[in-house]
């Protein structure tokens, strides 16, 4: 599910310097999930973000860490969101790690 909806929802082919690896752990039918995936799929107008969508339900420790606390959005390693992404906190984070400007063309 994980590749498909990454397909769909951010596109392939994605590579190279001054992107952010950006993962948002949820699960399906998620109404807080999904406002957290188009809120960074917004944020990739603006920004070089590679974005992985790891479904918690397809793995029995993910689906016990994570849960009852989808979505959680990782950062460059780091747990940055849980529940909700705030867009002013991830624009200073987006800054702040180096992800470049995206170019609009």
């Amino acid at each position: 599910m994980g590749s498909l909806l990454n397909r769909v929802l951010f596109g392939e082919g994605r590579g190279g310097r001054g992107e952010v690896a950006v993962t948002v752990y949820s699960r399906q039918g998620c109404g807080c999930c999904e406002k957290a995936i188009a809120t960074l799929k917004g944020f990739q107008r603006r920004y070089r973000l590679v974005v992985d969508v790891v479904d918690v339900d397809g793995d029995p420790e993910l689906k016990a860490r994570y849960g009852m606390e989808v979505p959680v959005v990782v950062v460059e390693g780091k747990v940055r969101f849980r529940g909700s992404i705030n867009p002013t906190m991830l624009e200073r984070l987006l800054r702040a790690e180096g992800g470049e400007q995206a170019t609009e063309g």
